[in-house]
């Protein structure tokens, strides 16, 4: 079985990421099922039909996190799967279960701070300090770590958009896929699987490889009290992070 798990904090160039995978055409890509589930008390994710023998995509609807990884699992038992999510949320099943994603290749993305979260307050004002996602990414880094006996790939976000063949040249090593150059540039365009969560992948869709937007943000952690509180309490997690990076 193969599943590879790409654990992000929102605005870390993770949608971008899954798009590159979606663009190889040999793994089956699930993007935030965890998230849609939390956000809509279901998600559709692909299934595969093989009556007859021939095997052909199709969808079903699962409702909670344990038909989640169970068709995750079914799923990468056919064809490697790669799913990405971000962690606003603490999900609590992970730890409650954690037997469930031994079997996982758990890998992680982090972009510095500063900029993730005036980038994540420019889409959503109202956002709350766990939201930025730091604090749970390390928890689950660590849960990782302990129930697989492996230490997860880490991705800098800014390595990666400073040099995409190498970093992904080295993940793809890591995890055990082949490197495919020409899966680092495709057509701009939104996914289908984009569309519930649209406000938050606006720059992915209009992307056609690895770049980020030269945007200035007015609302800053340099110039607003709250949001230096946020980067202040979710710094030393970063730090952690960052420090297994490839």
């Amino acid at each position: 079985m193969t599943v590879i798990a790409l654990w992000a904090h929102p605005r870390s160039v993770s949608t971008a990421f899954l798009r590159m995978m979606a663009e190889r055409g040999d793994v089956t890509v699930v993007h935030e099922p965890l998230v849609l589930l939390t956000d809509h008390g279901e998600v559709t994710v692909p299934a595969v039909d093989s009556e007859d023998g021939d095997a052909q995509e199709r969808t079903v609807t699962v409702r909670t996190p344990a038909e989640l990884l169970s068709q995750l699992a079914e799923l990468g038992a056919r064809k490697p799967v790669f799913f990405k999510d971000t962690l606003e949320y603490h999900h609590q099943y992970l730890f409650d279960h954690p037997e469930r994603i031994a079997s996982f290749t758990h890998t992680f993305i982090v972009r510095e701070p500063a900029r993730t979260i005036a980038s994540h307050y420019a889409v959503k004002p109202e956002l709350a300090c766990h939201e930025i996602g730091y604090e749970h990414q390390y928890a689950l880094f660590e849960l990782a770590w302990k129930v697989t006996g492996k230490r997860p790939v880490v991705v800098s976000a800014e390595r990666l958009l400073a040099d995409p063949p190498a970093v992904v040249a080295a993940y793809c090593e890591r995890v055990g896929l082949p490197y495919l150059p020409e899966a680092l540039t495709w057509q701009p365009g939104e996914r289908a699987d984009w569309r519930q969560n649209e406000r938050w992948h606006r720059d992915a869709s209009a992307s056609s490889a690895f770049s980020a937007p030269e945007r200035e943000y007015a609302v800053t952690v340099e110039n607003d009290t709250r949001l230096r509180g946020f980067y202040e309490h979710h710094l030393p997690y970063y730090e952690q992070l960052i420090a297994h990076a490839q």
